[in-house]
């Protein structure tokens, strides 16, 4: 049996409820709803089973709006919303009043799906009844409904966009992994983007806090005091030898090792079994994958690789320049930035998508060779073609895949396919 919520928002579900975005985080809270005896009416600007406008005169049917993390918090809708006198609360935010187990929160700019995975995998394996959920593909109000009386503690992946406007959600501890340039196209500033994420440290128990050292770094600058037990060292740490075999053994994954490690201490949790764990658990696809070798070249699969921090990470795993696929829907940030710092570790690029051309000035100006690519299948001839024995020909783009595939996945996939028909 679910909570009941706070008796102001009880009031607010006696009228139907405004559900903005037909996804699937709008489906689960229609799911919600559903299972409280409550009513919910879908706007989507697109879908063909909504209401597609959001007027004064719609505005006047809700007292309460539930939105997805796609709508950002200035949109007209939401405005149109609290003009009228409506609570707007996000996704997540609202599920979050209906679960009454352990919230582990995930969030940073990389490696925030591999820990999510990772610390559900060594909670299942240590007999702690868990399930991940949030920004996964898993919405929170789907998992409350299904997971209540099944999982005890939800580890939940939580962007930028679903943490900019929490109100009700307080994790019983937050891992932040790391800080860098991304989507620079929703938040106006780095400063933004990192406020975003620190709502979460605001709404969890100070010494359930960890975060780690790109994180740290950050919050010093920009004057956000983390609390005194909240630093983890992330960075530039020594191989641990318990770990080899495992693909937490060198970094980037490494980081998210040592973020898991300082929570299950924290959490009381014997440390053997995070080991075991360790020694079991697999990358998800389309994290840095090999996909097969062919006349002794190796290609790699990152195509979830969508910003540049992930780039980077990706192509200092090898020992020597790379051919590097990348390019995609710009998410902001500083293309020239991004290219002089990796310009080292590619012998040439291969770009695709929207941003190529832009993206190929800055190679030439970094002294980089590339070449621009219609299509993706373009580019894996192109890089094949130009490999010798030896070579690693590695997709990581480093931006959105929404310019020509259905997401990450599909981009991942399509890359897999090719490589495969060589």
């Amino acid at each position: 049996m679910l909570p009941a919520p706070p008796a102001n928002i009880a009031a607010l579900l006696a009228r139907p409820v405004a559900v903005f975005g037909a996804g699937v985080s709008g489906q689960g809270v229609l799911e919600l709803l559903a299972k409280i005896g409550a009513v919910g009416r879908v706007y989507d600007e697109r879908a063909a089973d909504a209401e597609n406008d959001f007027t004064p005169e719609h505005a006047s049917r809700h007292g309460l709006v539930v939105f997805s993390p796609g709508f950002i918090p200035q949109h007209p809708w939401l405005e149109t919303a609290r003009d009228a006198d409506c609570r707007c609360i996000g996704e997540l935010d609202f599920a979050s009043l209906f679960w009454r187990g352990q919230i582990l929160a995930i969030t940073g700019t990389n490696g925030k799906t591999t820990l999510t995975e990772f610390l559900t995998h060594a909670l299942v394996q240590a007999g702690r009844p868990a399930h991940l959920t949030g920004n996964i593909g898993y919405p929170f109000s789907r998992f409350v409904v299904e997971q209540t009386g099944r999982a005890e503690i939800a580890v939940c992946e939580v962007s930028s966009f679903q943490a900019e406007t929490l109100q009700h959600l307080h994790p019983t501890a937050t891992l932040w992994t790391n800080f860098a340039e991304d989507h620079l196209e929703r938040h106006a500033s780095m400063d933004a983007y990192f406020a975003a994420k620190w709502r979460l440290v605001g709404c969890t128990p100070p010494a359930a806090v960890f975060a780690g050292t790109s994180v740290q770094l950050y919050a010093a600058r920009s004057g956000h005091a983390l609390p005194a037990t909240a630093s983890v060292t992330t960075a530039d740490q020594p191989a641990d030898p318990k770990l080899g075999g495992t693909v937490f053994a060198g970094y980037p994954q490494y980081e998210n090792f040592l973020l898991a490690s300082a929570w299950w201490r924290h959490a009381g949790l014997a440390g053997d079994g995070l080991y075991a764990a360790a020694r079991s658990f697999q990358l998800g696809e389309h994290r840095l994958g090999r996909v097969r070798t062919v006349r002794d070249v190796t290609y790699w699969n990152d195509s979830k690789g969508t910003n540049f921090h992930a780039v980077e990470a990706a192509l200092g795993t090898f020992t020597r320049p790379v051919l590097w696929i990348g390019g995609g829907r710009a998410k902001g940030g500083d293309l020239g930035g991004f290219i002089h710092r990796i310009a080292g570790r590619v012998r040439h690029a291969f770009l695709i998508g929207e941003t190529a051309p832009a993206l190929a000035g800055h190679c030439h100006d970094s002294g980089l060779p590339a070449t621009v690519c219609a299509t993706l299948d373009e580019a894996v001839c192109a890089a094949t073609g130009q490999a010798a024995a030896g070579d690693h020909i590695v997709l990581s783009p480093g931006f959105a895949s929404f310019d020509m595939f259905r997401g990450y996945e599909d981009r991942g996939r399509q890359f897999v396919n090719l490589v495969e028909k060589l």
